[in-house]
């Protein structure tokens, strides 16, 4: 019943994500076009929206969007991302004073510096199932990747199973492999036989 229970509460949550940002989404649509709309009285300083009116309106937009990312995505660099706008925000229009200009700089620092030196490769990552009888070269091609194969006959399952034999890994579910920037896991398996395989892309 627990497992249930769960199960409900995680396609629950999925599915309000999926209307916040929907609705996010919404309502910076209808901020971009109002702001298209009020551009003629740009030139004018005592009329919305002048330029630091601009600049401030552009940042809010961004972060919003940034948020609509975090939201799907649920990865550690959208949270930086979002975190990175919102500092820059403060520096560039608020004004205020050097020391906290400075702070701003120094937190924007710390934030590059986190997500250079402390995510592993495979803490950002794309993740996307594929037939195991798919061709690597068709997946190479369509998605811009740079999975490792012998000839174009070649399938995931066939540079799966090859790679296993190296490393000298049993072939279960969520048995993964990584090359360079490319990691396979077996998503799926029927009948003793691999149907899916995860495809996990760095992205750093």
């Amino acid at each position: 019943m627990e497992k249930y229970a769960n199960l409900f509460l995680i396609k629950l949550t999925k599915v309000m994500e999926f209307i916040i940002a929907s609705l996010l989404a919404c309502g910076i649509i209808i901020m971009i076009c109002q702001l298209i709309g009020t551009m003629q009285h740009l030139p004018d300083l005592n009329t919305y929206p002048n330029y630091d009116d601009l600049l401030t309106s552009c940042f809010n937009l961004i972060i919003g969007v940034e948020l609509i990312r975090m939201l799907y995505m649920h990865t550690p660099l959208s949270v930086i991302e979002v975190l990175l706008f919102a500092i820059a925000r403060q520096v560039i229009i608020d004004h205020s004073s050097p020391v906290n200009s400075l702070l701003g700089v120094i937190a924007i620092a710390v934030l590059f510096a986190t997500r250079r030196f402390l995510f592993s490769q495979f803490d950002e990552t794309e993740k996307t199932v594929f037939r195991a009888s798919q061709k690597v070269y068709r997946i190479n091609h369509l998605f811009h990747l740079n999975i490792p194969c012998e000839s174009r006959d070649d399938t995931l399952l066939d540079v799966l199973l090859h790679k296993m034999d190296e490393d000298g890994t049993e072939a279960r579910i969520g048995t993964c492999i990584y090359f360079s920037d490319i990691g396979l896991r077996v998503a799926k398996i029927t009948d003793g036989k691999i149907t899916r395989i995860e495809v996990i892309r760095s992205i750093h």
